[in-house]
């Protein structure tokens, strides 16, 4: 999940239902891609703390643009104080035999919407990514996007995306997850990456917002994506607030690793 934006107008019914989902799904790993709150201040940071808590998983949270101060000095001073009372790392790990996921701060304070990531945090995931338990789905979460949605264009990916990613999948990434643009969008490397010979398969993901839609402004859902491995396969199912409960709108299957899926007679 991700852009929780607590602060905004809230919708009561959203927290037990959620908690309601995760209770059926039994998820390994919750993990929060940036934007927890909408202005950065304590109250809010507390509030999305306790909902994610609340949700009774192991949880793996990273910042978002709006998790930091909005005006200098402390913008570049205090950068992520609210972020780290809660949340002491800005870039977690989650290490199991199954799920192995790196998370990467990619929020810069010089920049209002689009996020960076510089080459040593690229090198200190790689390495990271190299410790995985052998058959463990490895995973990179960072706030900004990869790959585009229909609407949202003034919404930036992270700078110099092509090495960011080209980087990632070279050290082992087969599921990148990120957020910022509100809206759901899934697609596999191979759908829009030229290659040749065996190449694996790579799965780039931005989870729709969590948080209260805007207003007449269309191209923002509310929702958030369910991955499953096994050993050949990743299955995305998406669930989609409709008003009262979180309702399944698409469930989606990608290969894993270098063959493509098995056809069925």
């Amino acid at each position: 999940m991700s852009d929780l934006h607590t602060g905004t107008i809230e919708d009561a019914a959203l927290a037990p239902a959620l908690t309601g989902l995760v209770e059926r799904l039994e998820p390994e790993l919750v993990v929060a891609t940036g934007d927890v709150t909408h202005r950065n201040r304590r109250p809010q940071h507390e509030k999305a703390a306790a909902l994610l808590r609340g949700l009774g998983a192991p949880l793996l949270v990273i910042p978002g643009n709006h998790d930091i101060p909005r005006m200098p000095p402390a913008r570049f001073t205090k950068t992520f104080a609210e972020f780290e009372r809660e949340w002491p790392e800005t870039e977690p790990v989650h290490a199991s035999a199954a799920y192995h996921v790196v998370g990467l701060n990619s929020v810069r304070p010089w920049r209002q919407q689009s996020g960076g990531v510089r080459r040593s945090q690229l090198s200190w995931a790689a390495e990271r990514l190299r410790e995985a338990a052998p058959g463990a789905l490895r995973v990179v979460a960072l706030h900004h996007h990869m790959i585009g949605a229909p609407w949202r264009t003034r919404k930036k990916p992270v700078a110099e995306r092509n090495r960011v990613l080209g980087s990632l999948v070279d050290s082992g990434a087969e599921l990148i997850l990120a957020g910022h643009t509100h809206q759901g969008a899934v697609s596999e490397r191979r759908e829009f990456e030229v290659v040749v010979g065996d190449v694996g398969a790579v799965l780039v993901s931005v989870a729709p917002g969590l948080g209260q839609p805007r207003p007449r402004r269309r191209g923002e859902a509310r929702g958030l994506h369910v991955y499953e491995a096994e050993d050949s396969t990743i299955a995305v199912s998406t669930y989609i607030w409709r008003e009262s409960d979180w309702a399944l709108t698409a469930e989606r299957l990608f290969p894993r690793g270098m063959r493509p899926l098995s056809a069925e007679s």
